[in-house]
């Protein structure tokens, strides 16, 4: 029974120590998991970031997708409306502005008024109509009369003839000022006349405004047809042979079409000249002098991420890839950059998630350190 209790006791003390030992050598779990969000897999270039941290950051991804085009150059260049689709809206009478519908820029449709000029000289139209109406009335009344008694035989025809002749020409005065009133959109009552849209388009030009005078002579409103407009641009020595018909430009967010490119250099400026086809936008103004992008082809492999997107550290360009856990900062090869998009050559492959916006904050943590 004492040798019993000695085993016995033997075991427990044996199990005690063995306890500590397991105790004093395993891995402490909240040391390994501190471990691991420091450098979970030894790489440097890995930005460990949960959802609370990435929300602090205003982080926001994007997918990297494939590049069909890439800017090589940007030109000057005029804007130019489609052929035979400008037309000048003339003040057709002198007056004073009363009232303005709209600006410079804005897309009217046909018949729409464009302004409201008080003029004098509608005043005495109305004028002259409205006497114009009253010698028709009794002219007409005069002549009913007297063909009456004509066909009675108590005067002659000539009489009634002559009467009718009066009619006809009261008749055709108050047709004429009538048709005057009504093509300059006059009100006799008001004495305003309305100047309106001949055709639909986009008011290129608008030199108008309330209280101003109008001579009659001058055309305050210039409006160009909606329509394909033609871009004028001035292509560098460079890229002559290069740059095709059939490529592609952009201004802005509308892209257009290349449709010539001339082979002879201008020795002053070591340019040819380009020109293109451009959709109708708000920003497309006839006149306008602007700078265009040329696109051309992508190579194969590049992929198009926003601008944004692209950090500069140590003077190379590098991405933030989505990664477990993190982001991880890649080093890339970036080409030309446009205000709202990034083309990479080498590094990155489309369908991969990149931040596309809080880049500089993450940049800031890796300088940092």
């Amino acid at each position: 029974m004492g040798k019993n209790k000695a085993l016995i006791g033997g075991a427990a003390l044996l199990a005690t120590v063995a306890a500590g030992w397991w105790a004093v050598t395993r891995p402490d779990a909240d040391t390994a998991a501190g471990t691991q969000a420091a450098a979970p897999s030894g790489n440097p270039d890995l930005v460990l970031a949960d959802k609370a941290r990435i929300a602090a950051l205003g982080i926001e991804m994007a997918a990297a997708t494939s590049a069909g085009e890439v800017p090589l150059a940007d030109i000057p260049a005029t804007i130019a409306p489609p052929p035979n689709s400008r037309v000048a809206v003339a003040a057709t009478l002198p007056g004073t502005v009363q009232r303005t519908f709209v600006n410079e820029g804005d897309l009217v449709r046909a018949g729409q008024p464009l302004a409201v000029i008080v003029s004098r000289d509608v005043l005495t139209l109305g004028a002259d109509l409205s006497r114009a109406n009253a010698r028709l009335g009794v002219s007409q009344a005069s002549a009913a009369r007297l063909s009456r008694l004509s066909r009675e035989g108590i005067i002659a025809e000539a009489r009634a003839d002559e009467a009718r002749a009066v009619a006809a020409e009261a008749r055709a005065d108050v047709t004429e000022k009538s048709r005057i009133l009504r093509l300059v959109g006059g009100s006799g009552s008001s004495g305003t006349y309305t100047l309106t849209a001949p055709m639909s388009g986009r008011v290129s030009h608008a030199d108008i405004a309330a209280g101003n005078p109008v001579d009659g002579a001058t055309a305050p409103f210039v409006i160009d047809a909606e329509g394909r407009y033609e871009v004028t641009g001035q292509l560098p020595e460079r890229l002559v042979g290069t740059v095709l018909p059939g490529m592609s430009i952009r201004l802005g967010n509308q892209t257009g079409r290349i449709t010539s490119v001339g082979t002879t250099i201008d020795p002053a400026s070591r340019s040819a000249m380009l020109k293109a086809t451009l959709p109708p936008a708000p920003g497309v103004l006839a006149g306008r002098n602007a700078s265009v992008t040329v696109l051309g082809p992508a190579p194969a492999g590049a992929v198009s991420v926003p601008a944004g997107a692209i950090a500069s550290i140590d003077g190379k360009d590098y991405v933030f890839v989505a990664a477990k856990g993190g982001f991880l900062k890649r080093k890339v090869k970036a080409g030309p950059v446009s205000p709202d998009r990034a083309v990479i050559f080498e590094g990155l492959t489309s369908g991969e998630r990149v931040v596309s916006k809080g880049t500089s904050a993450l940049k800031a943590v890796v300088v940092g350190g």
